[in-house]
């Protein structure tokens, strides 16, 4: 039987993950919208327990997590519907602390720091969200820890910052990294050349998996920080380096983000997030590798060396 489930598997993180786990041996359980799509992803290995839920039936919820010891959330809504997180983490939390789960780990984001007051920003940094999306990413938490604090499950946050990888679509970087893989024009979004970090996601999975297996993990948020500060305009110059050839780039700021948002949803959603990209959270994870040990970072030229290699 499954001891350790992904809900929300399907993404690049999830599949992270999932590989880490795999890689020790373990059976896991994936649980996500469509079966379909968990089959495509996880349907060749053998340790992938496959199941389909829809998280607005609580029997559903609580049947995929039934037999669940440990619950790692990435759960992810449209980004135009962000005022789904709460919800879903209510639901979810309520099938988990029914069907038995004893613990829960967070997958999550700098959005509920809003504006940074430090650099680097520690775990203790005040949770002052600005934007309606950080402040539904508190709300989230504030459930899940909450939780916690009255015993009726246990729980922890790890927040990741920006992320890329050899098939990630949802990055900053993956227009650029389509670009210098198979030509064409990237669209970016800028400022390009302001201090910024991103995690290679290979390097996600080893860090979750480590950690659901330390006991005092849990009732605390952790940071996992990129492989050092960089800029954008840095890794399009290694990206240019590697191919041999110069980048196409069309960079859109704030203003721009707002005209092309007249008739693109997505891109009005990004507006009030543009602050990360001139005001950038950098983290600090200090705490966490005392926590577990060393963390192996892919440095930008591997991790740019792999994803153009698809």
């Amino acid at each position: 039987m499954s001891k350790i489930a992904l809900f929300g598997a399907a993404g690049a993180i999830g599949r992270s993950i999932a590989s880490a786990i795999s890689a020790q041996g373990q059976h896991y359980r994936v649980v996500g919208r469509s079966e379909a799509s968990l089959r495509k992803t996880f349907g060749s290995d053998p340790r992938a327990e496959i199941v389909s839920w829809d998280p607005d039936s609580p029997a559903s919820v609580e049947a995929a997590a039934h037999g669940i010891d440990t619950m790692i959330y990435l759960v992810g809504v449209h980004y135009t519907r962000f005022e789904l997180h709460p919800e879903l983490m209510r639901k979810t939390l309520a099938g988990a602390i029914s069907a038995g789960v004893r613990q829960i780990l967070l997958i999550g984001t700098v959005y509920p720091y809003g504006l940074p007051q430090t650099t680097p920003v520690r775990e203790d940094h005040p949770r002052a969200p600005h934007t309606f999306k950080g402040r539904m990413r508190k709300a989230q938490e504030d459930l899940l820890m909450q939780a916690h604090t009255e015993g009726r499950i246990r729980a922890a946050v790890l927040r990741l910052p920006d992320f890329y990888g050899p098939g990630v679509e949802a990055s900053l970087l993956h227009g650029a990294l389509k670009a210098a893989a198979q030509g064409g024009t990237a669209d970016m979004i800028g400022p390009v050349d302001r201090p910024h970090e991103f995690v290679f996601v290979p390097d996600v999975g080893p860090v979750v998996a480590k950690l659901v297996d330390t006991p005092a993990a849990f009732g605390k948020i952790w940071h996992m920080a990129g492989a050092g500060v960089t800029t954008q305009k840095a890794l399009v110059a290694e990206m240019e380096r590697q191919t041999g050839r110069k980048l196409k780039t069309r960079v859109a700021g704030k203003t721009m983000l707002r005209l092309i948002g007249m008739f693109n949803p997505l891109m009005r959603e990004l507006v009030e997030m543009h602050y990360l990209q001139t005001q950038p959270v950098i983290m600090d994870d200090s705490a966490l590798q005392q926590l577990i040990g060393p963390i192996e970072k892919t440095s930008y030229a591997d991790g740019i060396r792999k994803a153009l290699m698809g």
